[in-house]
């Protein structure tokens, strides 16, 4: 039998996971034996006779675990983004148990008593700010994960735990089954009138891959509104292809969404707090949920107002009323009326390669100095996946760039950024990172062409990586996006901004055939043409957050009953039952909020929001896409990780708290 390679550290540059001598079965035996070697050195720490200091009880936590790190990391980025039966199986078998060993640390008591008499004697220890910090967030972590609840409490603390992690793992992997069953297939190439050449061979090779040969097939992405609901012309296979979307897994995960909440409900009254929503955001820069909860109401009637303003010149092009599986084909209509903008026209001068080299990475360099060299030398958890050695501006190793950009059955949809190796001077690691995308794989030899959202969400996911990668924090704890999760997605916004910035766009924007530059009056009428969806996109962005608000401000010992009849109250109530325009996410395929981090937390998007538009403003106001301005947000805000309090960072960084006009004016929602 070969040596499990997650035993030891990997030899391989910045200690990238050895994926080329990674099996599936590799991965419980290292959970396995991570667990029990993290758990003795966690009780070792609690027990030791030696009175507690701040290098033995919390430098010793931070450097424990290196096994448990090692295979975590590289086994929860497969299990989105390689998914197979032994990877699902293990990750069934794995998340109860992880949840277990989280209570068996943060409930231990002799551990705490530690902790706490570090806590209560800080302002004597003479701790940097960093170090304070750090003991701080672990008193703080431990107490919100129960440690001051009796013998009782704990006990039921630890079955809720365990139970909500068995469900939220149900609930992932039924989004993914869910999701491959409901796939459109299509027979008569007819029927895909109105897709580009490229995408109809993607159909035709999704089919063959899915076993129907033959056929075209449609994959659902994770969003209610499909990417081709834009360009189909039969208005029966746009209405097929939205239902298949809407109606994804509502036996399985109706009954589980109602599960999830029920048991959040009930541990948030366990541990003192009114809804699992105020547990939430106590510890989030929202901090109270009256917070978010103003924010959202104040966004509601300027966006359905909007929105009803669109759907007015919807109606007007189409001769009547739209249904939600036509508002996306004569919203683009529009725009080629109004703006003279065709989506798939434009898709032929943004090539997936010329993109990220003399887009994304361009922009990096321009505004940090950083360089990008692909390494092909060094091998991904897949073929498609490539990997990029990132160099500071003054040529010293930065770390490692992993990109996953292709669409496959084995991938669950969306676009995200994992960690595989943390920044930590403590321990001497430099950052791994990988992108997650879904966009369609051409055929052989042929280049990937992306719609402009696509290139959108290249930067976007850059921005988080580029927040792993220039992580320079001493611990662990605090490396890279371990930021409050309405923070996480500011800086990943911020790089957005860049993509229609006009120096990067002429260099990317490029006819990948003829090598003509896009008609400069484009861009302009690119920005006019996004100005007019705003209503419609900050509609279906509203309903989801608000869904996920009603779920998780529910009081313990409440029976939300049905869950389409309780998603169906909740959006009426809200104000947001729009018929044309269904949620961004229903509740069976909420994989943000019932499977994932960010359960009373999509509201992040639109918080985060608030701190980008502003932090544009600066940017423009002080140059732009200048070195100069880049130093200056890497080093305030970009490389600090969780080791300040982020909203005072950003207040030190913009000399003022936020404002919410630069947001309120993007998105077309200022009051006339």
């Amino acid at each position: 039998m070969t040596t499990n390679p997650f035993l030891s550290p990997s030899p391989l540059p910045y200690e990238l996971p050895p994926f080329a001598d990674i099996r599936d079965e590799h991965y419980l035996p290292a959970f396995e034996q991570g667990l029990a070697e993290h758990l003795a050195e966690v009780e070792a720490i609690a027990a030791d006779p030696e009175p507690a200091t701040f290098e033995n009880t919390l430098v010793a936590l931070e450097r424990s675990g290196a096994l448990l790190a090692r295979v975590s990391a590289a086994f929860f980025n497969q299990a989105s983004a390689h998914i197979t039966p032994a990877v699902q199986e293990t990750e069934s078998r794995i998340s109860p148990l992880l949840a277990a060993h989280s209570d068996a640390v943060r409930l231990n008591p002799g551990l705490y008593a530690r902790i706490t008499s570090l806590y209560d004697t800080r302002d004597s220890l003479g701790l940097d700010a960093e170090s304070l910090r750090l003991l701080e967030r672990y008193r703080t972590a431990f107490q919100r994960s129960g440690a001051e609840l009796d013998a009782d409490g704990q006990r039921r603390l630890r079955e809720l735990n365990a139970e909500i992690a068995a469900a939220s793992t149900a609930f992932g992997q039924n989004i993914v089954a869910a999701s491959k069953a409901a796939a459109l297939v299509l027979d008569d190439p007819a029927q895909l009138s109105g897709l580009s050449a490229d995408a109809i061979a993607a159909a035709a090779e999704n089919g063959t891959a899915l076993g129907h040969d033959g056929s075209y097939v449609l994959s659902l992405r994770n969003f209610s509104n499909q990417l081709e609901l834009g360009s189909l012309d039969d208005r029966d296979v746009r209405r097929r292809l939205l239902t298949a979307s809407l109606n994804r897994a509502q036996d399985t995960n109706g009954p589980l969404a109602v599960t999830i909440a029920t048991l959040r409900a009930e541990r948030a009254a366990l541990l003192g707090y009114p809804s699992h929503a105020a547990y939430v955001v106590a510890d989030r820069t929202a901090g109270t949920p009256q917070a978010v909860t103003d924010l959202l109401d104040r966004l509601v009637p300027p966006a359905l107002a909007n929105a009803e303003r669109e759907a007015d010149a919807l109606a007007e092009l189409a001769g009547g009323p739209v249904e939600a599986w036509d508002w996306s084909y004569y919203a683009e209509k529009v725009r080629k009326e109004r703006h003279n903008i065709d989506e798939a026209a434009l898709r032929p001068y943004f090539a997936l390669d010329k993109v990220l080299h003399d887009g994304v990475f361009h922009a990096a360099h321009e505004v940090y100095g950083i360089t990008v060299t692909e390494r092909p030398d060094l091998v991904g958890y897949h073929p498609d996946v490539r990997v990029f050695e990132v160099f500071d501006a003054d040529g010293s190793p930065l770390g490692l760039f992993l990109g996953d950009f292709f669409a496959r059955a084995s991938k669950r949809g969306g676009a995200w950024m994992n960690s595989l190796v943390s920044q930590s001077e403590l321990l001497g690691k430099r950052p791994v990172v990988v992108n997650n995308h879904n966009i369609a794989k051409p055929a052989a030899g042929e280049p990937a062409l992306l719609t402009f959202s696509q290139v959108d969400t290249l930067f976007h996911e850059f921005g988080h990586a580029l927040h792993g990668l220039f992580s320079a924090v001493r611990y662990p704890y605090f490396s890279g996006t371990s930021v409050p999760s309405d923070f996480v997605e500011y800086p990943s916004q911020v790089n957005e901004m860049w993509s229609l910035w006009p120096s990067v766009l002429e260099r990317y924007a490029v006819h990948h055939e003829t090598g003509e530059p896009m008609p400069a009056d484009v861009v302009q009428r690119m920005r006019d043409a996004a100005r007019f969806g705003q209503g419609f996109t900050t509609v279906e962005y509203l309903a989801a957050a608000l869904l996920d608000w009603a779920w998780h401000t529910l009081p313990a010992g409440t029976d939300p009953g049905d869950a389409l009849a309780f998603e169906a109250a909740a959006l009426k109530k809200a104000g947001l039952a729009h018929p044309a325009i269904p949620p961004r996410y229903r509740t069976t395929y909420f994989q943000h909020i019932f499977a994932s981090q960010y359960s009373a937390g999509y509201y992040s998007y639109i918080w985060s929001e608030v701190l980008d538009a502003d932090t544009v403003t600066w940017f423009e106001d002080n140059g732009g896409l200048r070195r100069a301005n880049g130093d200056t947000f890497r080093r305030a805000l970009l490389s600090r990780g969780g080791s300040v309090d982020p909203m005072a960072a950003f207040a030190a960084f913009r000399g003022r708290p936020p404002r919410t006009e630069p947001l309120l004016e993007r998105r077309g929602l200022l009051t006339p």
